[in-house]
């Protein structure tokens, strides 16, 4: 069982200055996944970090989406953020998306030179997602926007 959110993750918040964060979303499960974006979103409003904000049809198009920013002329992102809801069905469907998701965000994490945020729920039904698009359980946009920012901190402490 999960616990009940990550409040510890909540404090010391860093601003860091001239951060630039890519938000992935998916399509499918839009009314969580809206919930999870506004989360982070509310996070980079508060500390003031730039964000861009693109969209996918579902959480297996978004190691792509990533990637292909990364590789493209636009400008660098100091971290990616995946957002996403995979909810069990009644096929294999959803252990075979839930893998493949996850072993592409590992990979960008060790290829890419700014860190991949997992920010998609893998859950037994709506209502374990609900709990954790800010219900009992926390906010999980609310987590990665904050867990992208600790991240850049680290990663910047390395160039000192």
């Amino acid at each position: 069982m999960a616990a009940k959110g990550n409040t510890k993750l909540q404090k010391g918040i860093p601003h860091i200055k001239d951060a630039f964060v890519i938000i992935v979303k998916t399509e499918w499960n839009a009314g969580i996944v809206n919930k999870l974006e506004a989360g982070a979103k509310e996070i980079f409003r508060t500390q003031k970090t730039r964000f861009k904000l693109l969209t996918v049809p579902g959480a297996f198009e978004i190691p792509f989406a990533i990637k292909s920013y990364a590789e493209s002329s636009e400008p660098e992102a100091d971290a990616f953020i995946a957002l996403g809801t995979i909810i069990r069905g009644d096929t294999p469907h959803f252990d075979y998306v839930c893998k493949a998701v996850t072993d592409g965000i590992v990979s960008l994490n060790i290829m890419l030179d700014a860190p991949v945020i997992f920010g998609v729920l893998t859950v037994d039904n709506e209502m374990q997602a609900l709990e954790r698009a800010g219900g009992k359980h926390g906010h999980k946009g609310e987590e990665a926007a904050i867990t992208a920012l600790k991240m850049i901190k680290l990663k910047r402490s390395f160039k000192q």
